[in-house]
């Protein structure tokens, strides 16, 4: 009889909301400030894990776009990209759509090419070595200006052969879907494909409108669309996914309990739902706790399980012929060990 955790371990599973700025561990983070001659605030490894309580997104934000700080050079992007991806290796992530967020580093100076080059020289020695395909998408900060957006996204033409699509992350409250319409219908005309970060602190009307306005195909978090009837309607019947991230929304204080969270209930009502680890290095747990600690608190079947690990599969960028293999492993994994 295999535990829940060894099912969870052996289950193929695919990540669509993860931030690579997210995955500086802190022992990553001390490695770089030394090479790098960065002064941190904190003093050791333990100090900078006891900042790491968060009553809201704003304060994990300030903490996060301080640790980038540490990322100077090509090499650095490379390593904190490698480090993620033996972490899918070892956690049996078998397809990751990362995302990264260039303006929080070309704000500081650092070339947009420095940023794109050391994350894809990472993601093609993950799939060469790891056999752990990605894909990358390039987020927008919502607490910076429409200007702002637009320049990056300029810079971003000339790598369209290794970025997706776009995405909109950073302060939810305050920065509504519309404020980046244009920017959003600008990067569509380029050819790329668009998400967004919404309904994680704010209303379900802003999941409504990254669909209406910035014409999504994925929402990113999504777990405020369980207050509207007619949104939770709507995602259902178009299969809208949603990546949800539980343990982020609990330690940033989205739900109070993972018991309260609204994962199985959109599920039962037919959303496309998926589960991700968002910044795992903050939170807690990549892919693996957070399907555990899911199961546990929500009490989730092996059924339940394997129907999330299809659902990434479903709502991810992979082609059809990859699809159906990952599917096909899936299905053999559920069959022999349900």
């Amino acid at each position: 009889m295999t535990t829940l955790a060894d099912f969870i371990q052996g289950l193929p599973k695919v990540e669509l909301h993860l931030h690579i700025e997210g995955t500086l561990e802190p022992e990553l983070l001390f490695k770089l400030a030394e090479r790098n001659g960065v002064t941190l605030k904190y003093d050791s490894v333990e100090a900078l894990k006891q900042a790491y309580k968060f009553s809201n997104l704003q304060e994990f934000l300030d903490l996060y776009y301080d640790g980038a700080k540490v990322l100077l050079h090509e090499q650095d992007f490379y390593d904190l990209t490698w480090a993620y991806l033996e972490k899918c290796k070892v956690q049996n992530v078998v397809h990751t759509e990362i995302f990264f967020d260039p303006q929080t580093h070309t704000d500081r100076g650092i070339l947009f090419a420095t940023v794109i080059n050391g994350i894809n020289r990472a993601v093609q020695d993950g799939r060469e070595k790891l056999e752990v395909s990605s894909k990358l998408i390039l987020c927008f900060l919502r607490h910076l200006d429409e200007t702002s957006a637009f320049e990056t996204l300029e810079e971003a033409l000339d790598y369209k052969d290794l970025i997706v699509g776009v995405g909109l992350d950073s302060s939810e409250k305050g920065n509504p879907p519309s404020k980046f319409e244009r920017v959003f219908a600008k990067a569509r005309e380029e050819g790329f494909l668009t998400v967004a970060h919404a309904g994680e602190e704010g209303p379900a009307a802003n999941v409504k409108d990254s669909i209406d306005l910035l014409k999504v195909f994925r929402i990113d978090h999504g777990i405020t669309s369980i207050y509207d009837d007619l949104l939770i309607a709507e995602l259902a019947q178009k299969q809208i996914p949603l990546t949800v991230c539980p343990l982020s929304n609990l330690e940033l204080k989205a739900v109070d309990d993972l018991k309260n969270h609204p994962l199985k209930k959109l599920m039962d009502h037919g959303v496309l739902v998926t589960i991700n680890s968002d910044d795992p290095a903050y939170f807690g747990g990549y892919m693996n706790e957070n399907f555990e600690a899911s199961a546990r608190a929500l009490k989730l079947s092996k059924g339940d399980l394997c129907q999330l690990a299809r659902n990434s599969v479903v709502a991810s960028l992979l082609s059809e012929q990859e699809k159906e293999r990952h599917f096909h492993a899936i299905e053999q994994y559920c069959r022999e060990n349900t």
